[in-house]
């Protein structure tokens, strides 16, 4: 049912017979239990909730309509947000915890459900609306494709920690090496290649652990978007600020789901539910400054001889910023309507500019300002 045959249901029916634009709460609710509409149980009592929510009992039917026309479409609008938040309603109280007889994947889509989101309305849309197909291919994809690259590099050369210093490594078409600047696909495809064994593992094991579960609930595209812009932000601004240096390694992605995960976590404290969060918030930085400190070690004290620069750590400061603008954005705007946000174009109008900036800066900077830059090899 949409908006307009449930509009023209109340019509029909005279629910609003002197055209105040407003149906008693009770009236609604015996709507919605009469009617077949395609809603989980959840959502009928979300709605039925809603209804219930006002002082006078009665509710304006046109918000409630478009309401129900918000939760019947695959993304819900401002109006559903804005009667979340403004609405003194009187949701059911037992929470996803409390939910008897699942089974292992429904057990793990509510853990999921609770690392993630931080109100409760919304882990009950996520639990009840969630669906294994597709699964969440993308961050599971990158990472095996980074760990068989990383394989084989790692069975020609020879060497399973600190590839950068081989001869060999630098020469693959994938790494991005200020020489190569004209060849467009390297600012991407370093994430490919990994300095080590350790670093492949700390970027896979946070690729698994956090954005595993940011698609399985944000969905593939608006995850690839944010991996991907963090990727790109990391490399074009080594191009900027560290210009001998080349990238290797998907810290610029990996450092924006995290930062965007972590800043969604402190902006909404006190709603998250996920056990030892202050341990793990606390880990998990300590964990990712250090990944820079060493990142800084190799670029300026590397420990053994090698043929030039080593890889920069720019790219992981890069990626964090795009975490905490664009991904901060993306999450805090769970099955809403990105187009709907001006946050959301401002973000986008910031990365846009950065972008033509940065463009620019490798088109004419490098012969402007006389970089010495290492022959490529």
């Amino acid at each position: 049912m949409d908006r307009s045959s449930l509009l023209q249901l109340i019509q029909e029916q005279q629910l609003d017979p002197e055209n105040t634009g407003f149906i008693g709460a009770d009236t609604f609710t015996g709507l919605v239990h009469s009617h077949e509409l395609p809603l989980d149980p959840a959502k009928l009592d979300m709605l039925v909730a809603l209804a219930q929510s006002n002082e006078r009992g009665q509710v304006c039917y046109q918000e409630l309509v478009d309401l129900v026309s918000d939760t019947i479409s695959s993304k819900r609008s401002s109006s559903f947000k804005r009667a979340i938040a403004n609405g003194q309603r009187a949701l059911p109280q037992d929470g996803l915890l409390d939910e008897p007889g699942l089974g292992v994947y429904k057990r793990f889509v509510r853990y999921v459900a609770y690392e993630i989101l931080p109100r409760e309305v919304d882990r009950h849309w996520y639990f009840y609306r969630h669906r294994s197909c597709p699964p969440p291919v993308f961050m599971a994809s990158v990472t095996l494709a980074q760990i068989i690259v990383f394989l084989c590099y790692g069975a020609r050369l020879n060497k399973w920690v600190l590839q950068t210093y081989h001869p060999e490594y630098m020469k693959s078409p994938l790494v991005y090496h200020p020489g190569h600047r004209a060849r467009a696909w390297r600012f991407l495809t370093y994430m490919f290649m990994h300095v080590g064994l350790e670093q492949l593992g700390f970027n896979a094991l946070l690729q698994l652990m956090i954005g595993v579960p940011l698609e399985m609930v944000h969905g593939l595209l608006r995850i690839s978007l944010l991996y991907l812009a963090g990727v790109l932000a990391g490399s074009l601004t080594v191009s900027i600020t560290d210009m001998r240096a080349p990238v290797v390694g998907g810290s610029g992605g990996v450092y924006a789901l995290c930062s965007a995960h972590l800043a969604n976590v402190v902006m909404n404290w006190a709603g998250m539910r996920c056990p030892y969060k202050l341990l793990r918030m606390v880990l998990a930085l300590v964990c990712m400054s250090s990944e820079v400190g060493r990142a800084v070690w190799l670029r300026f004290s590397p420990p053994l001889p090698a043929s030039g620069p080593q890889p920069s750590f720019m790219a992981h400061l890069a990626g964090a910023v795009v975490g905490v603008s664009m991904g901060l954005t993306i999450l805090r705007s769970y099955e809403e309507r990105l187009r709907d946000q001006c946050g959301w174009w401002v973000v986008l109008l910031a990365y846009g500019t950065f972008l033509l900036f940065a463009i620019f800066w490798n088109i004419f900077a490098y012969d402007l300002l006389g970089a010495h830059i290492p022959p490529p090899p």
